[in-house]
């Protein structure tokens, strides 16, 4: 059962209750592992009796080349932190635009293309 309720420090939340196993493992419902774009690992955070599960925060393949192209444009200052933020926010939409336009393309070349992109975007079990 899926229950809204409020966060008043990041607004609304999803809450669902989930089982523990004897081994300790839990199982992260879909809609909150695909809304996050959880991989392989997350963090495990205890804070103040609670544990905060969240994906991994990496820094971007393109942390330095965005700093240097930004440095390059003359920022700096409180003014470099807040265009480096905003440029690297941005790279994520854009991977997942790409990936989109990946499965039209392969839907005009297959008619479907699903089973294709399934197997390239998968993780193995």
């Amino acid at each position: 059962m899926l229950t809204d309720t409020l966060d008043t420090r990041c607004g609304p939340m999803d809450l669902k209750r989930v089982s523990v196993s004897p081994k300790r493992q839990i199982t992260i419902p879909r809609q909150f592992f695909e809304k996050l774009n959880l991989g392989r690992e997350v963090e495990c955070i205890l804070n103040e009796g609670e544990i905060i599960i969240r994906p991994v925060r990496q820094e971007t393949e393109f942390a330095e080349e965005i700093l240097a192209d930004l440095i390059k444009r003359g920022l700096s200052g409180q003014e470099l932190l807040i265009e480096f933020r905003r440029t690297r926010a941005a790279i994520r939409p854009a991977v997942e635009r790409m990936i989109e336009e990946a499965k039209m393309e392969a839907r005009k070349l297959t008619g479907s293309g699903d089973d294709e992109l399934k197997e390239i975007f998968t993780y193995e079990e």
